[in-house]
């Protein structure tokens, strides 16, 4: 009898290598080793806890920069900073109630959150802006009230979800990431024609015959996974980091939709091993490390775009 792999097993044989089955085959990340450069980092291609922290961050990367896309797009750049909070409501349950893994509470505690802010929005009950306001505060101080009475406080795991630690990804953790990724991205390509209509003019969309409400709905739903499996990477409090910041910076340099979600593909990813670097080479956390660099890159766009656009732009003769 063959033993199917699961989705995290499966990108470990791909990136990690190892026996499959009757072959073996040696990863694609053991073979960049020799050109790594750096005294830590070399070890994110050869060991596999390392490896799994690379292989979770980059497939997060991708399916961030195209939810990033559409998000800035729709104006609901915040919904992501929101669910990441949102989640953590449902660590510090999961971390008190036990029984599950704490991204499983996480998990329900944003697919709940995004239902709910998508039916007062499109329900015209309170904007999106004020309900994802409201889940944030709500949730994240229930997390730290919960945390306080009964979770014995801060501890370095709840830190952990907080500012990201890649230490958390574990084989469980990684297949649950991976399984989130795949389905993400497998939807958003199904559905991008739809999802860039209603972005775009939702009342033309609707005209069409294009059921704006239930793809908005199952949007929202998506996103709120996606962020949950963004929060090991990069912790709670700097989701922004992978899930908007990279998009933001390709809407400066792109000309086109599909151009911004290549760009915001590069970037992502450009910011992930950067990060990833520097936080090994340094001895920072991942997290925070990641935001820098993406928040850096971001400004260095701007600043050139804006020298660019002072330089080669003609100035007008009636100013």
């Amino acid at each position: 009898m063959i033993d199917i792999p699961t989705t995290g097993e499966a990108l470990m044989y791909l990136f990690g290598g190892g026996p499959f089955f009757e072959y073996d085959w040696p990863g694609i990340l053991p073979l960049l080793e020799p050109i790594v450069p750096g005294d830590v980092f070399p070890y994110y291609f050869t060991m596999a806890m390392f490896q799994r922290a690379l292989v979770a961050s980059l497939i997060v990367s991708i399916v961030a920069g195209f939810l990033g896309t559409f998000l800035l797009v729709r104006n609901l750049s915040l919904i992501g900073d929101g669910l990441a909070h949102v989640s953590f409501g449902g660590v510090a349950v999961g971390i008190v109630l036990g029984g599950f893994a704490p991204l499983w509470y996480a998990l329900i505690f944003s697919i709940l959150a995004a239902i709910i802010i998508d039916q007062m929005q499109t329900r015209n009950l309170l904007t999106g802006d004020a309900s994802i306001a409201i889940f944030l505060t709500g949730t994240l101080g229930l997390g730290l009230v919960t945390l306080r009475i009964w979770g014995g406080g801060i501890t370095t795991d709840v830190e952990g979800y907080l500012f990201g630690s890649l230490n958390l990804i574990d084989e469980q953790s990684l297949d649950l990431i991976a399984t989130i990724s795949m389905i993400s991205l497998v939807s958003i390509i199904l559905l991008y024609h739809s999802l860039l209509a209603i972005s775009v003019d939702p009342i033309a969309a609707r005209v069409q015959g294009i059921p704006v409400r239930s793809i908005g709905l199952y949007f929202s739903i998506i996103t709120a996974a996606a962020v949950v499996s963004m929060v090991q990477i990069v912790g709670v409090l700097l989701v922004t980091a992978i899930l908007v910041t990279p998009s933001a910076t390709a809407q400066l340099l792109a000309k086109s939709f599909r151009s911004c979600i290549i760009w915001s593909q590069f970037i992502g990813i450009s910011g992930i091993l950067l990060g990833l670097y520097f936080s090994a080479e340094f001895n920072t956390g991942s997290g925070s490390m990641i935001a820098l660099v993406s928040a850096t890159i971001f400004f260095l766009v701007l600043i050139s775009q804006m020298i660019l656009k002072k330089f080669i732009q003609p100035t007008s003769n009636f100013n």
